[in-house]
C-alpha cells in the first residue's frame, strides 16, 4: 500500500502485480494446516442451508447430514484399548451425490463445523497433493487422529488417484476416522436417473460398505438467475477495474498458463495469497489436456477464495474445447466452467 501511494504521489504509473511473477513455496505443514473449509464457506451452517422447496431431496439430505453430525458428537463406544467407533449406530461414512451447484459443499462444510474436532476438510485433489508431499504413510499418520475427514469433489476419472485415495480412506477408517464425501453427477446423466453414486461405490470397492449414499437433486444455484457467461470485457475495462482494487492482479492468459506449468498445483493456493481480485487478458481456449487440468485447479482455488475475475478475450465458458468437454475429464471441466462463470459474473458487475 505504501509503495502504491508513493507512486501516485510521484506521478509514476505503477504496473499492477502479476501472478506469473510469483514463486510461492509451500511447506508440507501448511498443506495439513489448510485442511479446513475454504473462505467462501466459512459461514456455512446447517441453519443457513436453504433447501429448494421444489426439491424434497435437499431437505432429506439436510436431515441426514445433520443426523450424521449428531452421531459423531455422541460419546463413542470404545473398540479395544486405542480405537474409537467414529459414528456409533451407523455407518462411518456419508456420501452426497448430485449435480453441480445443489448445495453439497454447503452441507459438507456445515458438517465440518458441527462435528467434534479435530476434523479435516479438503478436496480430492488436495488429498493427492498431501500424499505427494508427505508420502502415503506420513499422510495416514497426519490424518489418523481426526474424528472426521470431509472430502469434497471425489473424482473417479483417474484410476490411479482413485485407488490411492480409496486406500488412504480405508486406512483412516481403520483408525476410527469418520468420512464424508461429495461428488458431481454430470448433467446428461441427471436426466437418465443415473447418479455418480453408482460409480463411486463401485470404484471404492471394499470401502463402499462404510458409506450411506444420499442423493441431492436440483438446478445449479450459481446460475438460477443468469445461466450464460458474461460478455468478455474490453482490455481497457479490465485495466480500469484492476487499478481500482489495491490487491488485484492482472495477467496475460498465455503467460499465466506457461507459469502454471512451472508450479506444482499444490502451490496454486499460495499463488493467490493476499489477492482480492484477478484480471485475465486475452483468454483463448486452452491448447491441451495438461494445461486444462492445471486451469481446473486454479479455478477451484479462485472460487474457494471468492475472487472476482475480470476477463477479456473469449467468453470464460469457451476456454475448454468441445473435445475436452466430451472427454474423460468433462466432469472437472464442467465444474470449473460453472465456478469461473460465477466469478466472471461478479467481476463484470463491479
Amino acid at each position: 500500500m505504501g509503495r502504491r501511494a508513493d507512486r501516485r504521489l510521484s506521478g509514476v504509473s505503477a504496473s499492477p502485480p502479476r501472478l506469473s511473477d510469483r514463486q510461492p513455496q509451500v511447506a508440507p505443514a501448511r498443506l495439513v494446516a489448510e485442511l479446513v473449509p475454504p473462505p467462501r464457506f466459512a459461514a456455512a451452517r446447517f441453519d443457513t442451508y436453504r433447501p429448494d422447496p421444489n426439491e424434497p431431496s435437499q431437505t432429506r439430505a439436510l436431515d441426514a447430514v445433520r443426523a450424521f453430525a449428531e452421531r459423531l458428537s455422541a460419546p463413542p463406544p470404545r473398540r479395544g484399548l486405542f480405537r474409537r467407533a467414529a459414528a456409533p449406530e451407523g455407518r462411518p461414512g456419508i456420501y452426497l451425490d448430485g449435480g453441480f451447484g445443489v448445495g453439497k459443499t454447503h452441507l459438507l462444510t456445515s458438517l465440518w463445523h458441527a462435528a467434534p474436532k479435530p476434523a479435516g476438510y479438503g478436496t480430492f485433489v488436495e488429498l493427492t497433493h498431501l500424499v505427494g508431499a508427505l508420502g502415503f504413510a506420513g499422510t495416514v499418520d497426519a490424518l489418523g487422529s481426526l474424528r472426521l475427514l470431509c472430502v469434497d469433489e471425489f473424482e473417479l476419472d483417474d484410476p490411479g488417484d482413485t485407488v490411492l485415495v480409496s486406500s488412504l480412506l480405508t486406512r483412516l477408517v481403520e483408525r476410527g476416522v469418520a468420512l464424508a464425501a461429495t461428488s458431481n453427477t454430470l448433467p446428461d446423466k441427471l436426466g437418465e436417473g443415473r447418479f455418480a453414486a453408482e460409480d463411486f461405490l463401485r470404484e471404492i470397492q471394499a470401502l463402499s460398505a462404510r458409506f450411506d449414499a444420499i442423493r441431492v437433486d436440483g438446478p445449479d444455484y450459481r446460475h438460477r438467475d443468469a445461466a450464460e457467461a458474461p460478455a468478455p470485457l474490453d482490455e481497457d475495462v479490465v485495466a480500469e477495474r484492476v487499478a481500482a482494487h489495491p490487491a488485484a492482479t492482472v495477467d496475460d492468459w498465455p503467460t499465466l498458463l506457461a507459469h502454471l506449468a512451472s508450479l506444482h498445483p499444490s502451490r496454486y493456493g499460495a499463488l493467490l495469497d493476499g489477492v482480492e481480485a484477478v484480471g485475465l487478458t486475452g483468454l483463448t481456449p486452452v491448447p491441451d489436456q495438461n494445461t486444462a487440468l492445471r486451469v481446473v485447479v486454479l479455478v477451484d482455488r479462485l472460487y474457494d477464495r471468492s475472487l472476482p475475475v475480470f476477463a477479456s478475450g473469449c467468453p470464460v465458458d469457451a476456454i475448454f474445447t468441445p473435445e475436452m468437454l466430451a472427454g474423460g475429464y468433462r466432469k472437472k471441466y464442467l465444474r470449473a466452467l460453472s465456478r469461473l462463470t460465477a466469478l466472471a459474473r461478479e467481476g463484470a458487475t463491479r
